[in-house]
């Protein structure tokens, strides 16, 4: 299960002895990789130089809001910092709103910016409906996303991933290449699994020690 896990720290007050801590946990447990804020990328590219640990950082944190035009210069310095991955969040609004090519155009723009790195596209799945769930994969398959992810797990009250919606996640995308990341409430292996069953071929969690440990 750990070539499953992106170990993740994402809380605004996160200490750099937290953040080598997870570094660290990451070598120790052989995690596919780590998800951290952008500003600790180059940090995090000094520190894993010498390991296979990917480094995965989020674009339009958390509430996928910003202008476009934003959300591309910080996956251009993302990259050049040393970013492997990019996980972007969606505009919620523009969803709700069906304003579906302001959506594309901007997932496009983003690929383009991330080059040959794998961009994820969080959905917040907790915000969503099951229809606006399968219509925001449909638009991240027209955007040429490489993968759908669930959620910040920033939402307040919010319940995170839930295995239905990996499940129609997975349906939806998985027949044209795209693949599925759990993320938010995933904090045992039981879960993990629940999440793995439905489709997901990645955990994004901050409990990812635990997970493995049973």
């Amino acid at each position: 299960m750990e070539k499953f896990i992106e170990h993740t720290l994402l809380k605004q007050d996160a200490t750099e002895k937290e953040l080598i801590d997870l570094f660290e946990d990451a070598k120790k447990y052989n995690f596919l990789g780590v998800c951290i804020n952008p500003c600790y990328v180059k940090f995090a590219k000094d520190y894993l130089k010498d390991s296979n640990v990917k480094i995965v950082t989020v674009i339009g944190f958390p509430l996928g809001a910003n202008k476009t035009d934003v959300k591309v210069f910080e996956t251009e310095q993302a990259i050049l910092d040393g970013a492997d991955e990019i996980d972007m969040v969606i505009n919620v609004t523009w969803l709700k709103d069906k304003k579906y090519d302001f959506i594309v155009n901007e997932i496009k723009k983003i690929k383009e910016a991330a080059k040959n790195h794998n961009l994820k596209v969080i959905l917040e799945t907790d915000l969503l409906t099951k229809e606006e769930i399968k219509k925001a994969c449909e638009l991240c398959i027209q955007g040429g996303a490489d993968f759908v992810k669930t959620s910040t797990g920033f939402v307040k009250n919010g319940v995170g991933a839930k295995p239905e919606d990996v499940k129609l996640m997975f349906d939806t995308v998985s027949p044209y290449g795209l693949k599925v990341k759990a993320s938010g409430g995933i904090r045992d292996k039981e879960t993990a699994q629940k999440m793995i069953d439905a489709g997901a071929v990645r955990l994004g969690t901050s409990s990812g020690v635990k997970i493995i440990n049973g």
